[in-house]
């Protein structure tokens, strides 16, 4: 008899799996900005949202919060509108999904605005972003907060394939996601532009493989770019979070903490803020 075809977790499933940790990145949010101002934050915007997955978390977080999110590509969009917004039920009508430019979007004004998983890098020249984050500036109510993610190292400065295993987990809709493997290949790196080609392939356990799954065709910020384009927006300050290294483990212990000075290393992942 032959053996029955199973389901293929979509690509957006397993990218979520493997890359965002939702609960992570929204509590540190929080902390971040009960510390400076003295209060939970509400309105929240999530750009490059893709599926919508932080913005619609932030909403299920709490009875009372909204957001919005924005990307340019329609059928993402749409997909976390089905997948990922339906399952609020009433409180989907607390979020609030746009198709549009992110350096175009201004209103309505938050509390804090979301670029994570590093995806300001498509724009590649100083006055693309400079544009980006100041219309992120104009879109903050007194006292908002900016918030993007940033890696580098020396491994980041070249090509290189790494390999991390995901476990099995359950969707939004509580169907399972089979353990399959992450692969991050970064193919391609200019010394001079610093312009970097990344993809992502996933390898499932039955031997199917789901090869670029996602191509990044990206520029790789500094973090001094990152901060001087920020205090160019009209942000008053910037803060810099890196997470601590367990040795054990060979990994980020996942605990960020402030640092202003931070030695090199094979690889880091950093939380750049910048506060109104």
């Amino acid at each position: 008899m032959p053996k029955k075809n199973k389901r293929v977790p979509h690509r957006h499933v397993l990218y979520e799996a493997a890359v965002q940790s939702l609960e992570v990145d929204l509590d540190f949010v929080e902390r971040t900005y009960r510390r400076h101002r003295g209060k939970k934050p509400r309105r929240l915007r999530e750009d490059f949202c893709g599926t919508s997955a932080l913005a619609t978390e932030w909403v299920r977080r709490r009875a009372g919060n909204l957001s919005w999110g924005v990307d340019f590509h329609r059928p993402t969009l749409e997909w976390g509108r089905e997948h990922r917004v339906a399952h609020l039920g009433k409180a989907a009508r607390r979020v609030q999904l746009l198709c549009a430019d992110v350096r175009t979007v201004t209103a309505p004004k938050v509390d804090i605005v979301l670029a994570f998983n590093f995806s300001y890098s498509v724009f590649k020249d100083r006055a693309g972003l400079a544009k980006y984050f100041s219309a992120v500036r104009r879109s903050l109510r007194p006292g908002g907060i900016f918030f993007v993610d940033a890696f580098g190292g020396q491994e980041t400065m070249g090509t290189t394939v790494e390999k991390r295993k995901i476990k099995s987990s359950k969707d939004w809709d509580g169907k399972k996601v089979p353990a399959f493997t992450y692969v991050w290949d970064q193919a391609r790196f200019n010394a001079i532009s610093h312009e970097i080609l990344c993809h992502i392939h996933f390898h499932l356990r039955d031997g199917k493989k789901l090869r670029k799954a996602f191509t990044y065709d990206w520029r790789l910020w500094t973090l001094p770019e990152i901060q001087e384009l920020l205090r160019e927006a009209g942000f008053a300050r910037t803060e810099v979070y890196v997470d601590g290294w367990d040795e054990e483990a060979e990994e980020g212990d996942g605990i960020y903490r402030r640092r202003t000075v931070l030695e090199n290393q094979a690889a880091w992942v950093a939380y750049v803020v910048g506060l109104v």
